[in-house]
């Protein structure tokens, strides 16, 4: 009996392809990572230009990243969803 093909190879040892969940998750994490630089740069210069510091100033930084990852995360993912 033949050893089964390694993990993410399909039938006959070819490569599998990445399902469209799969590709759609890249797409959240991509914009997850780009959404959360991004809010931190912005949300940064702006508690700064208020005057925070210490606790508030984190707080506030915090916030914006998740905001600004978590919309443009999503985003991202309804994006490669559609194109799927």
């Amino acid at each position: 009996m033949p050893a089964p093909p390694p993990s993410g190879y399909g039938q006959y040892g070819q490569p599998s392809q990445p399902s469209c969940f799969d590709k759609m998750k890249v797409g959240f994490m991509m914009g997850l990572c780009v959404g959360m630089a991004s809010g931190g740069l912005f949300g940064g210069f702006s508690a700064l230009r208020y005057g925070l510091r210490g606790r508030e100033l984190l707080q506030t930084v915090g916030k914006s990243m998740l905001q600004g990852g978590g919309t443009f995360g999503t985003f991202l993912a309804i994006g490669t969803g559609i194109r799927c």
